[in-house]
C-alpha cells in the first residue's frame, strides 16, 4: 500500500525516565511521521513509541525503590510520556510491553517459533551484562567490560534455558543485508551486521532467576527473555491478532529507528523471529548515534542528565526541537550544551524566521494589504522543493533544515532590496512585493510543520486571513 506509512522507535527501559539523548530520536521519528502526513498527505501514517518493562533490572529497580513492580514500571512509564508530549511528539499508540495484548503477541510468536521447529532447552554457560540484558562472547568485550555499560559487571551464569535456533538463519540474514541495501541505514552499519553474522550461535530466549516477565508458555517457572519479548511490539502496536485489518494496512513497518547500541537485536535477531514466525520483515532500520553533553556521555554518575521538559520550560518545545534537529546528524555521535541551545535560539529562532515573520506582518498591517484566500488548498508542491524532499528521503535533517533557512535568507534579502516601506499604499508594486513574501511565508510555514509544529501552525494562523496582522513575537530573545 503506497498511501501508508509505519514508523517505530525503539521503546525505552524503565529503569530511569528517559532524558534528552532518548528524546532525539523520539523527535526525528516525529519529523518523518508528520513529513508523510503533510508534505506528502499520506493519510495512512501509525508511529509507535513507548516503554520495554519486563526484566531483571526493573525488577531489582522496584526493590531498590521498595514498590511493586507494576507501580514502579508504570511510574517511569508515565513519566517517559510526560516527557514525549512536552516536545510535542504526535506518536499514535505509545506501546506498554506490559499491555495485555503485548503479552498475547509474545505467546503467538514464542508459539509460531516452537512449532517452527526452532526453539529447544539447553544450558547456557557464558557472559552476560545486566545493563544490557545482553549475551556476550568473549571477542566483543572492551578490556573485559562490556561495551555498552563499561562501569557494571560482566557475569558468568550457567543456567538452563529455552535457546532459539538464531544460527540456523545465519546465511538468510547474510543474504538479506547483502540484496536489500536499504534494509540498514546508514550503510557503514549494514557491514557491522555482516561481519557479526558470521559469528552468530544459538540463543537463550529464557531465564529463570527472576520472575517480572511474560511466562514462556509451556514452562511457567521461566519467564521470556527481554529482547524475545520487546522485539514483538512493533507488532502488538498495529493490531497483531487484535486487530486484522489495522494490521494488513500497516504491516511491515516502513521505519524502525533505534540507537546503534540496539543494532544488532533490530537487523538479525528481529528478522530471524519474524522469519521463523512466518512473518515479513520490516523494510529500513534506521540507525541514530548518541548524544554527549558537552564532550561528555549523558549518565547519572556524572551529574549531566538534562530532561527534555526542563529544556522546554525554557526554550519551547519547538526551540529544543530545532536545535536538535539542525546542529546534529542522525547516524553520528553529536555534541549538544545548553549555551548552544541559547545561541541557536537567539540567532535562528528570535533574530532569524521570528523577526522575518513579525517584519511581512507589520508591512502588511501598515499598508493595508489585502490577499485572495485560497479555497482549502495548504499542500506544498515537491517540485519546488526537490532538495528539502531529497534531504529527508536521506535522513538529513539538518540539510533540510537548512534549505528552509535558505529561503528565510532569501526574502529577508528580497524584501531589503525592494523597499516595501518606501512605497506608497496602493502602489502596485508594494501588493506585488508582499503577496511574494506571503507566498514565501505559506511556504515556508508549510515545511516547518514536519520539525517545529507549532511554529507553524502559528504562521498559518497570522497569516491565513484575507487580512494580515501583527502579534506577538515567535520567539522572544531569551538573554
Amino acid at each position: 500500500m503506497n498511501n501508508k506509512f509505519y514508523i517505530t522507535t525503539a521503546i525505552d527501559y524503565v529503569n530511569d525516565t528517559i532524558h534528552i539523548g532518548h528524546a532525539f530520536q523520539k523527535v526525528a521519528a516525529d519529523v518523518l511521521a508528520r513529513y508523510q502526513r503533510t508534505i506528502l498527505g499520506k493519510e495512512n501514517v501509525f508511529f509507535l513509541t513507548g516503554t520495554d518493562e519486563y526484566g531483571k533490572k526493573a525488577e531489582q529497580a522496584a526493590d531498590k525503590a521498595g514498590i511493586s513492580s507494576s507501580e514502579f514500571v508504570k511510574k517511569i512509564s508515565d513519566s517517559d510520556q510526560k516527557e514525549q508530549d512536552a516536545l510535542n511528539i504526535s506518536y499514535d499508540r505509545f506501546i506498554r510491553t506490559t499491555d495485555k495484548d503485548h503479552t498475547k503477541v509474545v505467546e503467538e510468536i514464542w508459539n509460531r517459533v516452537k512449532d517452527a521447529g526452532k526453539i529447544y532447552p539447553g544450558e547456557y554457560t557464558g557472559l552476560y551484562c545486566e545493563g544490557c540484558e545482553a549475551y556476550y562472547n568473549q571477542n566483543e568485550l572492551v578490556d573485559g567490560k562490556c561495551p555498552i555499560h563499561p562501569n557494571g559487571e560482566i557475569k558468568k551464569v550457567t543456567e538452563k534455558n529455552y535457546f532459539f535456533k538464531w544460527s540456523d538463519y545465519k546465511d538468510f540474514l547474510i543474504k538479506h543485508i547483502k540484496d536489500n541495501k536499504d534494509f540498514i541505514f546508514p550503510s557503514y552499519r549494514a557491514n557491522e551486521m555482516l561481519e557479526f553474522a558470521k559469528n552468530i550461535t544459538d540463543i537463550p530466549i529464557s531465564r529463570k532467576d527472576f520472575t517480572w516477565g511474560v511466562p514462556v508458555p509451556e514452562d511457567k517457572e521461566q519467564v521470556v527473555y527481554v529482547w524475545f519479548d520487546a522485539l514483538a511490539n512493533y507488532l502488538t502496536g498495529v493490531g497483531f491478532l487484535k486487530d486484522k485489518k489495522l494490521f494488513e494496512k500497516f504491516w511491515p513497518a516502513d521505519i524502525h529507528i533505534l540507537g546503534k547500541d540496539n543494532l544488532r537485536w533490530h537487523a538479525l535477531l528481529w528478522p530471524a523471529m519474524l522469519k521463523a514466525a512466518n512473518i515479513e520483515l520490516p523494510k529500513t532500520i534506521l540507525v541514530n548515534g548518541f548524544l554527549n553533553i558537552n564532550g561528555q556521555k549523558i549518565s547519572k554518575s556524572l551529574g549531566n542528565v538534562i530532561r527534555p521538559s526542563d529544556l522546554v520550560k525554557k526554550y519551547g518545545a519547538d526551540g529544543v526541537r530545532y536545535y536538535l534537529l539542525r546542529y546534529t546528524n542522525i547516524t553520528e555521535d553529536s555534541d549538544i550544551s545548553e549555551e548552544k541551545i541559547k545561541q541557536a535560539y537567539n540567532s535562528d529562532l528570535a533574530n532569524g524566521l521570528g523577526n522575518l515573520i513579525a517584519r511581512v506582518a507589520k508591512l502588511c498591517e501598515n499598508s493595508n494589504y489585502s490577499q485572495r484566500v485560497p479555497e482549502n488548498d495548504t499542500s506544498v508542491h515537491l517540485i519546488e522543493v526537490e532538495g528539502y524532499s531529497q534531504a529527508l528521503s536521506e535522513f538529513k535533517f539538518n540539510d533540510a533544515l537548512a534549505f528552509v533557512w535558505t529561503k528565510i535568507t532569501n526574502l529577508d534579502k528580497y524584501i531589503n532590496e525592494e523597499k516595501p516601506w518606501a512605497l506608497s499604499t496602493g502602489n502596485s508594486k508594494l501588493k506585488s512585493v508582499l503577496a511574494h513574501a506571503v507566498d514565501q511565508i505559506q511556504e515556508i510555514a508549510a515545511l516547518l510543520e514536519p520539525f517545529l509544529p507549532e511554529t507553524a501552525n502559528k504562521i498559518e494562523e497570522q497569516f491565513k486571513g484575507e487580512k494580515i496582522k501583527s502579534s506577538a513575537p515567535l520567539f522572544p530573545r531569551i538573554n
